[in-house]
């Protein structure tokens, strides 16, 4: 027999739980289910009314808290209440800056816009510091943020970011201090440090917390960097260890934050933390508005090894570490939930299996949306996870690369339906085997970064039986090396199939990094440049590239075992790899496939760079004509379907594409679309 266990802010612990004598915290409610019995159990519901839950630490479900399969454990919100779990606080009482010192050290414009919070007459004692974030680093929470009325503030820097150039550029490094990259150009080595141009540092004032963010090295690897000095006679900075990946590269963009003097601009903040002070510059007038410092490091809602456990209509905001982390178990799903201003990730998934994210909407998270790994690949074995009809954008605040809306990991998870824009670099990353991404609307991504996939993957041969289907890919331009690319197989990946997807305003469409066994197949493709493009870097003879085939791809195909089951009975292909391993020559981009796609305008077809033409399989490719649009004219999804009469049907056959299932969709959750 099922409960109902009812939580209010206006409630108390001492009461009952009952819907007219709720209980006041969530801790509570935990505690009072956890005396039912199971069966009593499945099937419970903590019900939240409306309000404004302050999440000071952790809600930890355990396998203890677990419901039954069709008798979940649902912790939800009321029926039309808005219920919000805050990891930080509201604060008010800011007051115009006074201190005649700080004042001297602002912008002239600034002066008399830059209000004052003593933090720790409100009780806040400790300020974590800034941690270097960024490519190939380790994921940690984030420092104390500031959000006014729901939007995150910018830490104090310059280039502003809403300036037309918000980056500026390295100008050198000492000479001697650089090294050949692998690819015929000189780095600089992070720990000599790097020149700037200009006299702007010149009025900023000795501070051992001053910052940098960089895309040092290449447009893909960014990371920011503690300033250990500044020369201001030689215009040259040193940072604190640890240093970034690569090095330094002239030209390279960055920009210096956590600088009180540019604190220059409505929406710009900085704290002292040594004197527990904040400074801001609100966008707006504070009165009626809300302010929220971000406090807790760590999820907001932790289930480890929980079973059948729903979370719904809840809104979660303002920690420092993930929303909801989910750690093994299986079968939880988090539903119709609003998940924004995260440190970290909207929702982290490790383990497990069955569990999904649906119908919410992921915004403004310091790293990803949401984080999907599980299954076996030693054995192909699936986790099943998924996210499904969800509204992300916005993500990647901080740590701007590699940590995208949803990221696929191990075997056998789905992303399918979704809505993704906003994006600085690859909003969805997959890697393993099995994953399926489907019917999702994709556009405005790659909007900081070079040489990146709003779908992408890369460097393993054994990535196989991943399915990219069905998507609408548009409105796709990046900066820097090689801009941006709709869907990227980099890096030999292979055995990737790319079928039914409408790619429309991009720079690239479909590239094979010299890959193996991939299938472009049944795609639309509108304002491509190119639309397909594939290599045989495999067969470079360079270095960088002999060594990535024949020592870290050689590795990862034999750390699969590929010679026996189950690798060798589901993919028989990678037996063919071995032979060019042997002669230690590189591998050729051999078995890919280009077939009944409808090309329309842009750029149609790019083979080169070692890759022989005729080792690409070409064929039945719709050029040139209208292949026989239903209504051309029309601005909606519906323009890109066909007529049942259409010639592309009959005369490459030439599939039908389902334009009306494509993105945001009506479910049992989430009533959109």
């Amino acid at each position: 027999m099922s409960s109902n266990i009812y939580v209010s802010t206006g409630g108390a612990d001492t009461n009952p739980g009952t819907r007219a004598k709720p209980l006041a915290t969530l801790m509570q409610a935990r505690a009072a289910l956890r005396v039912l019995s199971p069966e009593a159990r499945a099937g419970s519901t903590i019900w939240l009314r409306g309000g404004d839950y302050i999440m000071s630490e952790t809600l930890q479900l355990t396998s203890q808290d677990s419901g039954l399969a069709g008798a979940p454990v649902t912790l939800r919100a009321e029926p039309d209440e808005t219920v919000r779990l805050l990891g930080g606080r509201v604060v008010t009482g800011f007051a115009p800056v006074r201190d005649s010192a700080v004042l001297a050290r602002l912008d002239l414009r600034a002066q008399g816009k830059v209000m004052q919070l003593d933090l720790r007459k409100l009780g806040v004692k400790v300020l974590s510091r800034m941690r270097s974030r960024g490519f190939s680093r380790p994921l940690l929470p984030a420092h104390v943020e500031l959000f006014f009325n729901g939007q995150p503030m910018t830490l104090a820097r310059w280039p502003n970011a809403g300036a037309p150039e918000p980056f500026v550029h390295i100008a050198g490094f000492p000479q001697g201090k650089g090294s050949d990259d692998g690819h015929g150009t000189q780095l600089g080595q992070l720990a000599a440090g790097f020149t700037y141009e200009g006299d702007r540092p010149q009025r900023w004032a000795p501070d051992d917390d001053l910052w940098v963010h960089g895309y040092w090295a290449y447009d893909w690897a960014n990371s920011y960097e503690r300033i250990a000095a500044i020369n201001k006679d030689l215009r040259h900075i040193r940072t604190h260890k640890p240093h970034g990946l690569y090095g330094i590269r002239p030209g390279q963009r960055i920009y210096f934050l956590n600088v009180l003097e540019e604190l220059d601009e409505p929406g710009e903040f900085y704290v002292d933390r040594r004197r527990g002070m904040l400074y801001f510059w609100p966008p707006e007038p504070l009165k009626g508005a809300e302010v929220i410092l971000s406090l807790l490091e760590k999820p907001m809602l932790s289930l480890r090894h929980t079973r059948h456990v729903v979370i719904r209509d809840l809104t979660l905001n303002a920690t420092r570490g993930h929303g909801i982390s989910i750690t093994g178990g299986s079968s939880c799903l988090v539903a119709d939930c609003t998940i924004s201003n995260t440190g970290n990730y909207g929702v982290w998934v490790d383990g497990g299996v069955d569990h999904g994210v649906q119908g919410c909407h992921i915004f403004n998270n310091g790293d990803g949306g949401v984080s999907l790994q599980g299954g076996n690949r030693n054995k192909l074995e699936p986790c099943h996870h998924y996210v499904h009809n969800c509204h992300l954008h916005h993500q990647a605040r901080w740590s701007r690369c590699y940590v995208p809306a949803v990221i696929m990991s191990g075997v056998g998870t789905r992303v399918s339906n979704n809505l993704i824009h906003d994006h600085p670099h690859c909003p969805i990353l997959f890697t393993g085997n099995g994953h399926m991404i489907e019917y999702n609307d994709i556009h405005h991504v790659c909007q900081e970064t070079g040489d990146v996939g709003a779908i992408y993957t890369g460097r393993d041969w054994t990535y196989r039986d991943n399915v990219i289907r069905f998507n609408h890919l548009h409105d796709i331009h990046g900066p820097g090396m090689l801009g941006s690319i709709a869907v990227y197989l980099d890096d030999c990946v292979s055995g990737v199939t790319v079928f039914g997807n409408i790619f429309q305003g991009t720079q690239m469409a479909a590239f094979i990094g010299g890959g193996r066994d991939c299938s472009i197949e049944n795609n639309l493709f509108i304002d491509t440049h190119p639309a397909v493009q594939i290599d045989g870097r495999g067969l470079s003879p360079r270095e960088v590239w002999q060594s990535m085939v024949n020592v870290t791809m050689k590795d990862r195909l034999l750390a699969m075992d590929h010679h026996n089951p189950p690798y060798s009975t589901r993919y028989p292909a990678l037996l063919e790899i071995d032979r060019w391993l042997a002669a230690g020559k590189g591998v050729p981009p051999e078995g890919n496939r280009v077939l009944r796609n409808i090309f329309v305008s842009g750029e149609w077809l790019k083979i080169h760079w070692e890759a022989p033409p005729e080792l690409v399989d070409v064929r039945d490719n719709w050029l040139q004509g209208d292949p026989g649009f239903l209504v051309p004219e029309c601005p909606e999804k519906a323009r890109f379907a066909l007529r049942d009469d259409a010639p592309v049907l009959r005369v490459i056959g030439f599939q039908h594409l389902p334009v009306q299932r494509i993105g945001l969709c009506r479910d049992e959750y989430h009533q959109k679309g």
